[in-house]
């Protein structure tokens, strides 16, 4: 296997969050200005962020509007943030990179997140609409991801099969199956 950063290695999205652990603020700091830092198409920082922390009311709500397979674990998180982007610029031109710029934002507050011996998890099961209508959101951010962020927690406080999930071996598919044409023969 090629060299990797240890940051990368050890990262990994646990569902067993520690149900009695918070974020200070200064961790809450630092994730978002990893975030602030990622690259953007002509820096458009198009990446907008609701911090609900456990007990607070934007927490609730977007606890509320994830999916029941989500809800079934996310609710022990220390954090829950919405990762929204913006969908045109000031001038009203549509960014058709935003999506792509929040998700590098998403992995700089990830790396950040494992650097401060925190755990993130991300998902796509929630209601859009009912994250828009609950949050009041301008019809120009679009909801994208939430992430869920803590400490890690006890695997066998899960149910089986998400227990199972969790202890298992971490499986990746091989860099030739990531690449396209005969490239990846050449790295086997």
């Amino acid at each position: 296997m090629a060299q990797l950063s240890p940051l990368l290695a050890v990262r990994w999205s646990p569902h067993a969050f520690d149900p009695v652990a918070d974020l200070t603020d200064a961790e809450v700091a630092s994730l978002l200005e990893a975030a602030r830092w990622a690259p953007s198409a002509d820096n458009t920082q198009p990446w907008r962020f609701l911090v609900g922390r456990r007990d607070d009311e934007a927490y609730k709500r977007i606890l509320t509007n994830l999916s029941a397979e989500n809800q079934r674990w996310a609710g022990r998180a220390a954090a829950l943030l919405l990762g929204a982007h913006t969908t045109v610029d000031p001038t009203g031109e549509p960014l058709t990179h935003a999506a792509y710029d929040l998700g590098q934002a998403v992995a700089h507050l990830t790396v950040q997140a494992t650097a401060l011996r925190l755990h993130v998890r991300q998902m796509a099961g929630f209601d859009t609409a009912g994250l828009r209508a609950d949050l009041d959101l301008p019809p120009t951010v679009r909801p994208h991801v939430v992430v869920a962020v803590g400490r890690l927690g006890d695997p066998y406080s899960l149910p089986e099969d998400l227990r199972v999930r969790e202890v298992g071996l971490r499986q990746r598919r091989p860099v030739a199956d990531l690449l396209l044409g005969r490239t990846g023969e050449q790295l086997s």
